[in-house]
């Protein structure tokens, strides 16, 4: 599981969850306490899912698995992630 994508990788299956480009989205690790754009994470695309680490420490920010028809995203690793209100 050496090779990665950056997290613009992200863009495609997310987009599903979300009604925004989440690549834009400012997330902070849970594990060093970083803040950067999603775009900047580190992308594995291994079986049986996607694991999405952190530009800074490597910490698993959330991981993405197919099963059953389902998208399960878990985001373990994000204690916040910053997303634009309407005003």
């Amino acid at each position: 599981m050496d090779e990665h994508v950056d997290g613009n990788a992200l863009a495609g299956p997310l987009a599903e969850i979300f009604r925004m480009d989440v690549t834009t989205l400012v997330a902070r690790c849970r594990h060093c306490g970083d803040n950067a754009m999603l775009a900047r994470a580190m992308v594995y695309f291994a079986a049986p899912g996607t694991v999405v680490r952190c530009c800074t420490c490597d910490g698993v920010l959330a991981t993405l698995v197919e099963e059953d028809g389902m998208l399960l995203l878990g985001l373990a690793g994000i204690s916040a992630l910053a997303l634009p209100t309407s005003n």
